[in-house]
């Protein structure tokens, strides 16, 4: 490789800093850029966010936690809602640096996005926040029930959109069947639970990958999930976007507050 094919000739543009990660992007750019090509997914205009603003008291003035931006279209969107401050932080460098590029193009003022593990971040701040954003990450962890209970220390209104394991359903399913390899019963801070590993194969080959940290994950069921919320103390809970039949998995959305 030569250094100079690092470098751009044209006059500077949108597009060229999306062309950075060309063929890695999920998101849909919103109005006025969506002519610029990036990913498909609208994910900038996106009515699970509407609804947990809504659900959660409204964003305006609030300072709100958000864990795995993927590529800051919920954080654009919660600037929008004129939150006061969004700490986001991601752990995939290449998500991380997207991030950044929308940042700059869509002058996200608010917004300190973070290189990191939200979960090593979590087990050691004491800083408390008014609403924590936890979109399409808790299926990605490891031990779910440890970020669910760590979340609790920080606020008292969170909002998770996740997949979760149903056996009926992935059993049923031959795309999803063969990404299950067993399950353990577990105990985390004493709530006990059980665990589905589930293994991301082919999709730790793509450039793109917005996965966990290791080659597999842990899934718990829904019923586990709402348990674990409770055993923590958010025990008011709405459950919107209910998807059985998601293609990736059956998923749910939910707003807890303490």
């Amino acid at each position: 490789m030569n250094i100079l094919d690092q470098y751009i000739k044209s006059a500077p543009s949108p597009q060229n800093a999306l062309d950075i990660f060309k063929g890695e992007w999920s998101s849909k750019l919103p109005a006025p850029l969506a002519n610029f090509q990036a990913g498909s997914i609208p994910l900038f205009e996106d009515p699970r966010i509407d609804w947990a603003a809504t659900r959660l008291g409204g964003i305006q003035g609030k300072t709100v936690l958000e864990l795995g931006p993927l590529e800051a279209g919920h954080t654009y969107m919660l600037e929008s809602l004129k939150a006061a401050s969004i700490l986001s932080i991601e752990a995939n460098s290449r998500a991380y640096l997207k991030c950044l590029i929308i940042k700059e193009i869509l002058d996200l003022k608010n917004t300190r996005f973070l290189y990191g593990d939200f979960v090593e971040y979590l087990r050691n701040t004491e800083t408390k926040f008014d609403v924590c954003i936890a979109s399409g990450v808790l299926y990605h962890m490891t031990n779910p029930a440890e970020l669910i209970g760590l979340i609790a220390k920080c606020t008292d209104k969170i909002f998770i959109w996740t997949h979760y394991y149903d056996k009926n359903i992935i059993s049923a399913n031959p795309k999803l069947r063969h990404k299950f390899t067993g399950s353990s019963q577990t105990n985390y801070d004493g709530f006990k639970h059980i665990l589905y590993r589930q293994e991301y194969e082919k999709a730790l080959e793509w450039s793109g990958f917005c996965g966990g940290n290791a080659s597999n994950s842990y899934w718990m069921s829904r019923n586990d999930i709402l348990s674990c919320l409770n055993y923590f103390g958010l025990k008011n809970i709405e459950i919107s976007f209910d998807a059985p039949d998601h293609p990736n998995g059956p998923s749910f959305a939910l707003a807890a507050v303490r």
